[in-house]
């Protein structure tokens, strides 16, 4: 039975928690994907009332890797299928639009996977893609023992993971993006602190101009090979015998 339309931001809202409480607890993106690949398995396990696995497939500068699943085996027919080069989970990333093998026995578009699937006891598979940014994408790739286990409902709150699944990823890029952002300022105003400061030892030292300064400094550090701050800095500590620190206002 599928869910009425009612409960179904409720069940939507209850899933973004639990993807951003795997988030938050993961250590690593390899722990996330982890528990990602889980949680997707346990939700539609429930919802087809049999068992459900479900790998997680990355793809990066056009090369699909398998990167998680909620099972050992799960992993294998991932990698499987990215060894044979072609399959429903390939073609959902490629085409970026979910693709479902519903009976392994009579699909004949990829007849090397869904033999070997079928040799692994997997006789239906879902494929569903999650674009994350400009250069990466992702699938959630289900698997299930037997024919037809991917019904409209199995099927609906699946895509539905998926999209849920798609946000909270994006927002984990986000993050470290804005992260590493944060990060590289930090790093340039401290350069630029210390490029100032040596430039106004120079100055009192020299009785010269901030751009005269500016050269004498530019020039040492041509002279040494040596990055323009890494020479300014090394100019500050051996007056002051302490390293350099930028204060910021919150």
């Amino acid at each position: 039975m599928s869910s009425s339309p009612e409960n179904e931001p409720a069940g939507q809202f209850q899933g973004i928690l639990e993807l951003q409480s795997v988030l938050v607890g993961a250590g690593n993106a390899s722990e996330f994907l982890t528990g990602l690949s889980r949680l997707a398995a346990a939700s539609i396990s429930e919802a087809s009332g049999d068992e459900i696995e479900c790998a997680v497939t990355v793809k990066v500068r056009r090369r699909p890797l398998t990167a998680a699943g909620s099972s050992a085996r799960a992993v294998e027919l991932d990698r499987l299928e990215q060894a044979i080069g072609d399959g429903p989970c390939i073609k959902a990333l490629r085409e970026m639009s979910p693709v479902i093998i519903d009976d392994g026995s009579t699909d004949l578009r990829w007849p090397e996977v869904t033999k070997k699937f079928a040799g692994m006891g997997i006789h239906s598979s879902l494929g569903i893609p999650m674009e994350i940014s400009d250069d990466a994408s992702a699938a959630l790739n289900f698997f299930a023992s037997k024919p037809g286990a991917f019904t409209p409902d199995v099927f609906d709150k699946a895509v539905g993971f998926a999209a849920a699944a798609r946000n909270v990823l994006h927002l984990s890029v986000r993050i470290d993006s804005a992260h590493n952002r944060a990060k590289d300022l930090e790093s340039a105003m401290q350069s630029r602190t210390a490029i100032d400061m040596a430039c106004g030892v120079i100055m009192a030292q020299n009785r010269c101009s901030q751009a005269q300064a500016m050269e004498i400094l530019t020039k040492v550090s041509s002279n040494r090979n040596r990055k323009l701050r890494d020479v300014a800095t090394e100019l500050i500590e051996q007056l002051s015998g302490s390293g350099i620190e930028t204060h910021f206002e919150g």
